[in-house]
């Protein structure tokens, strides 16, 4: 994919192996990993965290706990790591 083929509005928060601590809005969406909902839309293209040249798709899901919904979207890098990402706006 060229570097100019992605989905804006995406950003990188998380970069860690499956099953890893990481808290989005407070929640840990590997605690929830059976009630991951997908979302639309349903994939987004982002850039690898480290090496930006590099594009993947990512799923984007919802999560519904502790009286809040979490909007964020999750691909595996390689084997064993994943990359999430949240709305740009989510932090602002």
């Amino acid at each position: 994919m060229e570097s100019d083929e992605f989905t804006s509005g995406w950003e990188s928060i998380h970069v860690g192996f499956e099953g890893s601590a990481l808290s989005i809005d407070g929640i840990n969406p590997w605690v929830h990993v059976g009630r991951w909902q997908r979302a639309a839309p349903e994939s987004v293209v982002v850039p690898h965290p480290s090496y930006r040249q590099q594009r993947h798709r990512a799923s984007v899901y919802e999560v519904e706990a502790h009286g809040k919904t979490i909007r964020f979207a999750a691909t595996e890098l390689s084997n064993g790591v994943w990359g999430f990402y949240v709305p740009s706006d989510a932090n602002a």
